[in-house]
């Protein structure tokens, strides 16, 4: 029995054909609201704050996940959004590899603490996340949609 290749993450650079098809693809399997916004995605890929990361297997991209950096008074700090992989792809260690990348990324940068969310709902994406090292809060969460 081969083992499954592993996942290639790569930072993207620019808004390409190929980088616009994947998240047209992906965004349905994040979120029912989410709509796709070229401009938007052309903003973060350019953006000094945010960075891009995809996944990839057999050449094509099946996952993505943002890194959100920002400095504060008391240290630069991070936050990890919209990780989705396509779901012809799950349980193949793809999200793993995105996470790890960002670990890294999140490291060189100095980053003092990284952050996620999670819906309760999400088992499977929350033992992912503990087991790379993200430790459960005493928080709430508040959200402001003006």
């Amino acid at each position: 029995m081969s083992a499954q290749p592993s996942a290639v993450v790569e930072v993207a650079a620019a808004v390409d054909d190929e980088l616009v098809d994947a998240v047209v693809g992906l965004l349905p399997q994040l979120s029912s609201s989410a709509t796709f916004d070229r401009a938007l995605l052309e903003r973060v890929v350019a953006s000094e704050a945010a960075t891009l990361f995809v996944a990839r297997l057999d050449g094509a991209i099946v996952g993505m996940a943002t890194l959100v950096t920002y400095a504060i008074p008391t240290g630069v700090r991070g936050h990890i959004d919209d990780v989705v992989v396509d779901e012809s792809t799950r349980g193949r260690g793809v999200a793993r590899s995105l996470l790890e990348a960002m670990i890294a990324r999140s490291a060189e940068l100095g980053i003092r603490t990284l952050d996620l969310t999670s819906r309760p709902s999400r088992v499977a994406a929350i033992r992912l996340y503990e087991s790379v090292g993200f430790v459960r809060r005493d928080t709430n969460t508040f959200r402001f949609a003006g």
